[in-house]
This record gives structure tokens, C-alpha cells and sequence, in this order.
């Protein structure tokens, strides 16, 4: 069989897609309505054929609890049922001064560039809709979910115009979110998540509890993560708040690495807490390796949930 055909963009790279595509994930591992490891159960339609239960989270109408289950498990399950429309997924992209960062070829926004570019194309190709979202401290683009091939080279344009800017409000863009999207569906965002960890997490939240999958690819160099410096004295600057810091790196690298170490903890458990994908993403990987070891986690929750 002939390759697909593969349109020329500039965030679309050939390479992450055909080792994408070798997974062949949607023919052989994914759950009935369920392709490409992209959604699960959850984000079935509720029309006439029952499909299986899942466990309740806010926002779930109540007509469609189980109560036989609750009176069996006294757990509250609702009722799936079989998908009358696709889903809309909406990649919102933190483009502000500190994903500007970047120790070797790419800056954590041109690798989140692609890494949502990657993710456009495979959710086009399984014929669901896609839309774009580039904020920093407020919405600079907004392009509604669309199901069409010519969607890609709108975002791809998107993308190339969107450059950092000093500030972010994840939360903010988060509860606009959770208002502004119409029906339910899959949210991903790609950022560092340098704001505040409180209300980032109060954004989370109000995205489930209307109902949306939510997805979040934490995106930080190497050097956040190791912090390599050698000996002698650096100068730090602050890409987001004014200032600079004057100091050995080696006096302050274990008190860095133990604060970094909390703050990617409370992310964590709060996605785990809020049932949010939650994947840490080192710029000095390949985007396939990453998006790919995602999408088969995605294959394998589906299986043990069919299989509960």
C-alpha cells in the first residue's frame, strides 16, 4: 500500500509521523470507538446502544447514574453509550517569554510547536475535529475545532506567528475554556507550567467538571530538570519577571533540584487527583518517543477499562 500523503508544513515533520504511523495502533490495540489511543470511553456520546459504565466525575448528568451498580458496589458508575458525533480536541499552547527557553536546537515552545502540529495531523487523520489555542497572559489566537485536511495549514501557520510574550495565565485560559467549549471534548495543553500552581489546579478542575478529557504535556528543558551548571559564577536572568540572580551554581543545585522536585509532585497528584493525563516531557527527546510511549499508555487504560 501506498503512503499516505504528507502535507508540506513546516511544524509537521515526516519523520515523527511515519514512526508514528509504524505503531499501526488504530487496526490492531484500540478499543471500539477509541482510535489511536487519542480517547477513551469517556468521551462517548450518550445516544440509544449501551456500551459499558465508567465511574462518575462532577459534571456527569445524574440520569444516567447506575444504581443498580450503586446498590451492588455503592459506587456511583454512569452509563456509556455508543458515540452518535467525533470529538472536538482543542490544543491550547503556552507561548509566553519563559517557553522561550532552550539549551540545544529547540526552545520548549518550538518543540511544543511540533509536538501540537503532530497531534493536529493524527486527530485530522482519524477524521475528529482539532482546533488551536496560543495564550500567554491572555488568548492571542483562537481557531474553533475543525475536521478538514485544510485545517493543518491554518494551524501551521498559527503556530510560525506565535511568539513569546512576558506573561502567563494558564488558570485564566483554562476557566475561559471550560466556558467558552460548546459540548464536551479533549483538551491538551502544552506548557511549562511556570504560574501559579494553586490556580492552575482550580483550572484543571473546572475543565472536568464540565466533562472534558484534559491532557497536559509539561514541557521542560534538560537543564531545568538537571540543572548541569558547572563551577565558577553564573548570571541568571528572569525570562518572565524582572531581575537577575548572581550566583555558583553548584551552592544552590541540591536546594533547586528538591524544589523542583515538589513542584513537579503537586502537578502530578493534582492530575492524578482530577483524572487528568499528566506527561512530563524532556525537550532532549525525540517527539515520537514521547508522543508515542503516550499514546500506548492511552491504549493500555482503555483495555483495562473494557476489561474491568
Amino acid at each position: 500500500m501506498a503512503p499516505k500523503p504528507r502535507p508540506k508544513l513546516k511544524y509537521l515533520d515526516s519523520q515523527v509521523l511515519q514512526n508514528l504511523d509504524s505503531l499501526d495502533l488504530v487496526a490492531r490495540e484500540v478499543v471500539e470507538g477509541v482510535r489511536v489511543g487519542m480517547h477513551r470511553s469517556p468521551l462517548r456520546g450518550f445516544s440509544t446502544e449501551f456500551a459499558h459504565h465508567r465511574p462518575y466525575v462532577p459534571g456527569d448528568s445524574v440520569r444516567h447514574l447506575d444504581w443498580r451498580v450503586y446498590g451492588r458496589t455503592e459506587r456511583y458508575y454512569v452509563k456509556l453509550y455508543e458515540a452518535e458525533t467525533n470529538f472536538d480536541a482543542h490544543l491550547l499552547l503556552d507561548a509566553s517569554a519563559s517557553m522561550r527557553f532552550g539549551s540545544g536546537g529547540l526552545s520548549k515552545l518550538e518543540y511544543a510547536k511540533f509536538m501540537a502540529a503532530s497531534l493536529a495531523y493524527m486527530i485530522v487523520d482519524q477524521r475528529d475535529s482539532v482546533g488551536l489555542a496560543v495564550f500567554d497572559s491572555q488568548l492571542r489566537r483562537y481557531l474553533p475545532p475543525r475536521s478538514a485536511m485544510g485545517v493543518l495549514s491554518i494551524i501551521d501557520e498559527a503556530l510560525a506567528q506565535a511568539v513569546p510574550e512576558p506573561r502567563t495565565d494558564i488558570a485564566g485560559l483554562l476557566h475561559e475554556f471550560a466556558g467558552r467549549i460548546p459540548r464536551r471534548g479533549f483538551v491538551i495543553l502544552f506548557s511549562d507550567l511556570f504560574d501559579h500552581v494553586d490556580e492552575f489546579i482550580k483550572g484543571l478542575d473546572h475543565l472536568r467538571f464540565r466533562g472534558h478529557n484534559v491532557a497536559v504535556f509539561h514541557v521542560m528543558d534538560p537543564y531545568e530538570l538537571r540543572f548541569p551548571f558547572g563551577g565558577g559564577t553564573w548570571r541568571f536572568e528572569g525570562l518572565e519577571l524582572e531581575g537577575e540572580i548572581t550566583t555558583q551554581p553548584k551552592r544552590i543545585r541540591a536546594a533547586y533540584l528538591e524544589e523542583l522536585r515538589k513542584f513537579l509532585q503537586q502537578i502530578r497528584k493534582a492530575c492524578e487527583r482530577s483524572h487528568v493525563d499528566y506527561v512530563l516531557v524532556d525537550t532532549s527527546r525525540p517527539i515520537d518517543v514521547v508522543l508515542s510511549a503516550y499514546l500506548i499508555s492511552r491504549i493500555h487504560q482503555a483495555a483495562g477499562t473494557r476489561n474491568r
